[in-house]
């Protein structure tokens, strides 16, 4: 059911085993369901460590309100036999002031019965207060504790879908768990209450305990077998919930609405989104049904099983074995029995089910990085002095057999500016992934100033690398820490800022906006302002500038700029370049030439290298690309 540490092949689950997963789910013993429970002590320690005071709070008021039942309880029985006892010594005539002294205990014993209550009432809002306030603050610490940890893991895991599946359980258990939680804090709280009242009822009939019990096994053992059995439907249907959340954002989307439009896509959208969810609904349907008809059932027989003490507590009081007052305990402190018991075990059942749920949270927290700093690593040398070589370098995505790049050996001197060419496929921004160290290869290895590059601190080279990708996040925030993220730690540096938008061009685009550096950009946001294509990507070349990275590296840098634009950036180029060393992925040739050597990749391995002269003086596939893109401008 976990996703596990890919370890060394670095490679992730298949799609086989997460199926494989979920049918071995749906089989679920009673003892595999309770030993789901051992989450809840981890869950116990993040709830404490999220707010000691707030917790220990909740659980002191819980237990004082755990006694106050048996309190109310006897003490209505008391006023029960204090009301018979005066009515029995009540004159024939002269109302209430013929009793006298004979009411005063009665006027206590009903200002009790109120105190209780109030205090019972009291108690109970705080308890909710404090599980609410307790409750945010544990989403807010679990869904922060999870992006980080997500941050941490390989690019790997992301481009695998059961890793997505599992994410999207892990997710879901950052919210809502504190219900979990409550339930567990409230069965505490019954248990004290239920064994308060099973001393009371010991006190008469040992035997009624027992006749209970015996009522209420069938309801639970009913309710834990349906509780397993909706986490196993949810659980199989994690990828098709996944995808009816996919159609409802690419049916309802800014991003989407002009292509959904002009297409026509909104029946098609809509109607898929009708079959997979109808589907969802008969299969929760059926559950559900048969969940109701066994549940009814069973609870039947708990019902029996009351009526029946309730028969005997009746025939014993008219025997008169039990006074009235004895009646009223005895019955009530049945009833709220029956109502605690019948409560937890079904709350028992459910937690026992939703701790289930939390095995993916939990779970999905131990799943560890593959690419990792190792112990006591450097940092990367500042400045680099020789560069980086590829070793017969070769690696493959997981779950693929296709080598992306194979036999890779080539030099990346120090402040050289590197073109990478190829056709789509070929191997560019693999090998980009492999310098920053997104992945490590699966044969050979690359090293950086002479040292294997898997050698290094990971946060440093990190540091020291700075990528714009062709498809780069459009964040939906200020213009400003937009071009920030390139270095975000010195987001609070406008200057800097500034510096970098205006060297990417970005700047004039910026000055056209409503709130300048401050507008929020996009359209998820009501304040927000979307930018073209073009704008997007000065922007996004904002933060190379704002980067300043040793290691460069631009894929596809000017694809949706203008010619006058692409002009203008490549006026700068060397300036962003200069004293750095860059890989630049460019299909403009105008682009390439400018780099100081071209590497051109077919099928993963290097075909040719050299500058831009050499490569067309030799009149391989460079040259033979080069000429099919000048033909269009002809």
């Amino acid at each position: 059911m976990a996703l596990t540490n890919p370890g060394s092949s670095g490679r992730v689950p298949s799609t086989r085993a997460s199926r494989r997963a979920a049918r071995d789910t749906a089989d679920l013993s009673v003892r595999e369901r309770l030993g789901a429970l051992k989450n809840v002590p981890p869950l116990f320690r993040l709830v404490w460590q999220t707010s000691p005071p707030l917790f220990a709070a909740g659980l002191a008021l819980r237990l004082v309100r755990a006694l106050l039942p048996v309190s109310m309880l006897y003490v209505g029985k008391l006023i029960v036999d204090e009301v018979v006892r005066v009515a029995g010594t009540a004159p024939e005539l002269g109302g209430l002031a013929a009793w006298g002294g004979e009411l005063e205990t009665l006027a206590w014993l009903l200002a009790a019965e109120l105190g209780l209550a109030v205090l019972s009432e009291l108690l109970g809002r705080a308890v909710a207060l404090s599980d609410s306030l307790l409750g945010d603050l544990f989403t807010n610490e679990t869904s922060v504790r999870l992006m980080r940890h997500a941050a941490a893991l390989d690019l790997a895991h992301f481009e695998d879908a059961d890793f997505y599946d599992h994410l999207e359980r892990a997710r879901r258990q950052t919210t809502g768990r504190m219900v979990l939680l409550g339930q567990i804090l409230g069965q505490v709280q019954d248990v004290i209450t239920v064994a308060s009242l099973a001393i009371g009822l010991a006190a008469y009939a040992p035997w009624l305990l027992l006749l209970l019990a015996v009522a209420l096994v069938p309801a639970f053992l009913g309710e834990a077998h349906f509780n397993a059995q909706s986490y196993s439907l949810a659980y199989s249907w994690t990828p098709e919930r996944r995808e009816l959340d996919y159609l409802r954002y690419v049916g309802a989307s800014d991003e989407t609405a002009k292509e959904v439009k002009v297409f026509g896509l909104n029946d098609y959208l809509a109607e898929r989104y009708r079959e997979l969810a109808d589907r969802y609904y008969r299969a929760n349907r059926t559950l559900a049904v048969r969940r109701a008809s066994w549940g009814g059932l069973l609870s039947a027989v708990g019902s029996l099983g009351y009526y029946l003490a309730y028969a005997f507590i009746v025939y014993r009081t008219a025997a008169g074995a039990f006074s009235i007052g004895d009646l009223t305990f005895l019955a009530g402190s049945f009833a709220r029995m029956r109502g605690l018991l019948e409560g937890m075990l079904q709350a028992f059942s459910s937690v026992s089910g939703q701790a289930l749920y939390l095995a993916d949270l939990f779970s999905f927290f131990e799943i560890e990085p593959r690419v990792v700093s190792a112990p006591d690593a450097p940092s990367v040398p500042e400045p680099i002095r020789e560069g980086f070589v590829f070793e017969d370098v070769g690696f493959r995505y997981p779950g693929s057999d296709h080598w992306a790049v194979r036999h890779l050996s080539f030099t990346l001197r120090a402040g050289e500016a590197l073109a990478l060419v190829g056709e789509n496929g070929a191997g560019k921004t693999t090998l980009v992934k492999l310098l920053g160290r997104l992945y490590d290869p699966d044969e050979g290895r690359i090293l950086l100033d002479g040292r294997d590059l898997r050698e290094y601190d990971l946060d440093s080279l990190r540091s020291a690398v700075g990528v714009i990708f062709q498809d780069f996040v459009r964040y939906h925030l200020t213009a400003s820490e937009n071009i920030a993220v390139g270095r975000i730690a010195e987001r609070e540096d406008r200057p800097r800022v500034e510096g970098a938008a205006e060297r990417s061009l970005a700047d004039s685009v910026i000055a056209g906006l409503p709130e300048g550096y401050d507008q929020v950009l996009g359209r998820r946001f009501k304040q927000g302002t979307e930018l073209s294509g073009g704008q997007w990507q000065k922007v996004a070349l904002g933060r190379a500038y704002m980067r300043d990275a040793q290691l460069l590296i631009l894929d596809e840098p000017t694809a949706a700029l203008d010619a006058r634009a692409e002009y203008e950036v490549f006026e700068r180029f060397k300036d962003l370049t200069e004293g750095k060393t860059a890989v630049l992925i460019s299909h403009r040739f105008s682009t390439v030439r400018m780099a100081d050597r071209i590497l051109v990749l077919e099928a993963g391995e290097v075909e040719e290298v050299g500058t831009h002269e050499e490569l067309l003086a030799a009149g391989g596939r460079y040259a033979e690309l080069f000429e099919l893109q000048a033909q269009g401008y002809r």
